[in-house]
């Protein structure tokens, strides 16, 4: 059985084909710059074969086509013809109070979907774009929506409820929501399986580490609390998005700098976090040769985002009573040992320590906590596209077994 997964974005589209059978990905690849005067589509396969083409790509519908093309090609192709995906698995960010789980996509899902826009309107299109051309060229192959806000459904209202007036949840949805949650399910479960224990006993820290960037506390499987609110900007500093700040700042950098509603909110979301302390980039590879070359503002934009981590995990473990295992995972929390190191480094007072020589690794699954400390501390490279596929087969499957049982009924 095949999985098509995709994740579009507002203009990129994130794709893997997977034989879940055996979960070993056929194909994979990504475009770029979809609708812009110079695209690319990049292709790869489990026999190593490889291409990259740069043309003009003018909607996700184009870049859908161009990918099915590509598997079905003499040369280049994983597929015999279309009839050789089973199932389509789409990442959908928001899917709000709706959904608290993974769903076999319709009409009436997809209009709930249109509903949420206004939560998370520079994801959510994307992604309903993406199922609506999927459902287009491939209308009898079927459609699995599996949102980044599911796993943190089972919070309970003490964490995701904010002190604001209640109607404002009632009637607006305002609430905590979470993300980066096939994320979080995936490393926390394999986590369980790396110390051979039950997920379900222990008490876990997931710390997504990005350009986005999140970390979430979970007890016996459930999630009790996680960074990232209403939106992606609440939480951690990250690439360019500011993470928690108080709330006076926005009227008063209104009326101070003369700026409206929606120019503030550009300005926390794309132009704060590690690129506006810094001042250099948002990509900590830069940051970091500028920090050691002895840019202070450099430093200083790793010292905070490092400071804001180290204050999540430390009362997340007073939430949790004791930490079982800590996981980093992501692009900086797989690739930056320094990073690493600077967040654990003096919590050995919570059994959090670092053997520096397991810690000097990039993008392996590797425990870099040392033989002395009380937590298991481990980086784990994610793998949302599988978590997509596993719960894509599960809805399908599930749906299946309703069928044949009303039938038989």
């Amino acid at each position: 059985m095949n999985v098509f997964v995709l994740n579009c974005g507002s203009s990129s589209l994130k794709y893997q084909l997977i034989n879940i059978k055996n979960e070993k990905v056929i194909a994979k690849g990504l475009v770029e710059k979809i609708g812009e005067n110079i695209s690319y589509l990049n292709y790869e396969t489990e026999a190593e074969n490889e291409i990259e083409i740069e043309e003009k790509i003018k909607d996700h519908n184009q870049a859908i086509e161009m990918v099915l093309e590509i598997l079905q090609s003499k040369e280049y192709g994983v597929l015999k013809n279309m009839n050789q995906i089973n199932i389509v698995g789409h990442r959908v960010v928001h899917g709000g109070e709706k959904f608290s789980g993974s769903v076999l996509i319709n009409e009436e899902v997809i209009n709930a979907l249109k509903e949420n826009i206004k939560l998370a309107p520079l994801h959510n299109p994307a992604n309903i774009m993406g199922i609506e051309v999927s459902r287009k060229l491939m209308p009898n192959t079927p459609d699995v929506g599996v949102f980044d806000t599911a796993f943190h459904q089972s919070m309970p209202e003490k964490s995701y409820l904010y002190a604001i007036p209640y109607k404002w949840y009632q009637e607006n949805g305002v609430r905590r929501y979470g993300f980066h949650g096939t994320s979080h399910k995936y490393v926390s479960e394999r986590g369980a399986e790396l110390l051979d224990k039950d997920y379900n006993d222990l008490k876990i820290i997931s710390c997504h580490l990005g350009n986005g960037a999140s970390i979430t506390a979970i007890d016996q499987g459930k999630v009790i609390d996680t960074s990232m609110g209403l939106t992606p900007l609440e939480g951690l500093v990250m690439g360019t998005r500011s993470g928690d700040l108080d709330a006076g700042i926005i009227p008063y950098i209104m009326k101070e700098r003369n700026m409206s509603i929606d120019e503030i909110d550009q300005a926390l979301n794309s132009k704060s976090g590690v690129l506006g302390i810094s001042g250099i980039s948002n990509d900590f590879r830069d940051i970091g040769a500028e920090a050691d070359s002895g840019n202070k503002r450099a430093q200083l934009a790793i010292d905070i985002f490092c400071r804001r981590a180290k204050k999540y995990i430390g009362s997340y473990a007073a939430l949790l009573g004791r930490v079982d295992l800590l996981i980093f995972t992501a692009g900086i929390g797989e690739n930056a040992i320094s990073v690493r190191k600077k967040i654990i480094s003096n919590m050995d007072f919570l059994g959090m320590e670092i053997d520096d020589k397991n810690n000097d690794c990039r993008g392996k699954e590797v425990k870099i906590s040392s033989e002395n400390s009380k937590v298991d501390v481990y980086v784990i490279p994610t793998n949302e596209e599988l978590v997509i596929a596993r719960e894509a087969r599960n809805v399908v499957e599930d749906h299946i077994k309703d069928v044949i049982k009303e039938f038989v009924g």
